[in-house]
């Protein structure tokens, strides 16, 4: 009997070839599953003051809609960052009666029953900090006076330069 075209040895090792390439093609592919893993989620920052804000973030869901809640600022709806749905996000400000210490942040994806993850929310005694963002309130007056004698100094000496300028042209 006549041996077949594929079982020639050089035919073999072709074929060979080309199933080790394929297997090695097939091994560097990715693999997408979905939802394979749990989503995960992040409060920025992770300690504010009430009536303080926060941005909240959660990857992984799979789907374009999904909530926030905690007993530090109520129900926060968050939406998609991209169009694949992949990061929602959203913010939120901390209720300025919340008590202090640590708050449970609970991201839910989807509609109720969905997938959910916590994360904890510190918050700090005080008010958040408003107007001049605190630039003013470490300052003592001396330092105020410091500071204003030395612009006035450089104001002066700018003018001086300047009529000097003009009268040597």
């Amino acid at each position: 009997m006549p041996a077949t075209p594929l079982a020639q040895p050089s035919n073999r090792r072709l074929l060979a070839r080309v199933a080790a390439a394929t297997l090695v093609l097939a091994s560097a592919a990715p693999v997408t599953v979905a939802h394979a893993a749990s989503p995960s989620a992040g409060v920025s920052p992770t300690a504010v003051a009430p009536g303080g804000r926060v941005s909240l973030n959660v990857t992984g869901c799979g789907t374009k809609t999904g909530t926030a809640s905690s007993s530090a600022f109520g129900d926060v709806r968050l939406t998609p960052g991209n169009l694949e749905a992949t990061n929602l996000f959203g913010s939120a400000t901390v209720f300025s009666n919340a008590n202090s210490g640590a708050h449970t942040v609970t991201f839910e994806c989807g509609d109720s029953g969905g997938q959910r993850v916590t994360v904890s929310l510190q918050v700090t005694p005080g008010a958040a900090r408003g107007g001049l963002g605190g630039s003013i309130g470490a300052m003592s007056p001396g330092q105020i006076a410091l500071g204003g004698t030395l612009a006035a100094g450089a104001l002066g000496t700018g003018i001086w330069i300047l009529r000097r300028r003009s009268r040597l042209t």
